[in-house]
């Protein structure tokens, strides 16, 4: 697929996932296309990732595993495409919905806004229980300020991991780019840890992981900073310091980007120290605000999300024009 189609199926999907989401009657009747991705992962890991193995082999065995999965997901999804464009660009009609699917602007909004509800509506516990959905870390480790900041992280990680790459690949490689790219990050949120099942097995998903969200992850920042011009409740200034001194402090090679911006536009302190179960992660902060977050930065940082999201099917619209030229 040429620009000049994936660009046009790019706005499409952007336009059709912010309007619908993905309907629940769909989930609750087929499932979503991560969802069996992700069962393809546990099958390879449950074939492929033995304990009796030395380290060498369970390294290989993943790299298999990724292999097979890569095959197997951008096959299927070049065989629909293929299918679809058959019709010409009239085929871009319902590609655009199936694409649609593995963009997630709508659900990100949603399940950050049940964080501020949570904690307006029923205080600290509720803010606990919608926070335990979205993130990893022990909610009961956390006060009000730490359910926000929480809320507000996952929000700026997962622009850049399921909005922004997603769109990324999608115009560059159409469906089996957003496809493959939905691939190897399921299998990093799966298999890429640090645990003795899948340290060896999990590191080529965990490494690829890395450098496919690479241009991604710049580019939300890009798009944080922007919005924060255009935003008089955000400091944009303040997140172009905080990107240039924190993001590469931060122990991911790319989730320091949005964090840094958006902690810097909010005049927010993110990140730092954080318990996963009963492991406290020492890490750095980003931005240099206040920690004292609570529901209204959160509102904040959704205003500030919408506002980018907003860019980006502006951005998506320009390029689709200039290739269609």
């Amino acid at each position: 697929m040429n620009l000049s189609a994936s660009l046009p199926l790019l706005v499409l999907a952007l336009t059709i996932e912010a309007a619908f989401g993905y309907p629940q009657r769909f989930y609750a009747a087929i499932g979503h296309p991560v969802t069996w991705i992700g069962w393809l992962i546990g099958w390879l890991d449950r074939g492929l990732n033995r304990e009796a193995a030395s380290f060498p082999a369970r390294k290989a065995m993943g790299v298999l595993a990724l292999v097979l999965l890569l095959a197997i997901t951008t096959t299927l999804s070049m065989l629909i495409q293929r299918l679809c464009l058959s019709f010409g660009l009239l085929g871009l009609i319902p590609l655009a919905p199936i694409a649609s699917t593995l963009i997630a602007q709508r659900s990100l909004y949603e399940h950050v806004a049940r964080v501020a509800e949570g904690l307006e509506r029923d205080g600290l516990e509720g803010g606990r229980r919608a926070v335990s959905m979205i993130v990893g870390r022990n909610p009961q480790t956390l006060d009000e300020a730490g359910v926000s900041r929480a809320a507000i992280e996952s929000l700026a990680e997962n622009f850049s991991d399921g909005i922004i790459a997603p769109a990324f690949w999608l115009g560059v490689g159409g469906l089996p780019g957003i496809a493959a790219y939905k691939a190897i990050n399921t299998a990093d949120s799966m298999i890429g840890h640090r645990t003795p099942r899948h340290l060896a097995f999990g590191w080529a998903a965990a490494r690829l992981d890395d450098l496919v969200n690479l241009p991604a992850s710049r580019l939300t920042a890009l798009l944080l900073i922007v919005s924060g011009m255009l935003d008089r409740n955000a400091d944009a200034a303040g997140a172009w310091r905080a990107l240039r001194r924190d993001a590469g402090q931060h122990r991911s090679p790319n989730a320091g980007w949005p964090e840094a911006a958006m902690a810097g536009a909010l005049g927010l302190r993110l990140a730092g120290p954080r318990v996963y179960g009963e492991t406290r992660i020492e890490d750095h902060w980003m931005g240099e605000g206040r920690a004292g977050a609570n529901a209204a930065d959160i509102r904040r940082a959704l205003t500030l999300y919408k506002r980018s999201c907003g860019l980006l099917w502006v951005l998506a619209a320009l390029l689709a024009a200039v290739a269609l030229l």
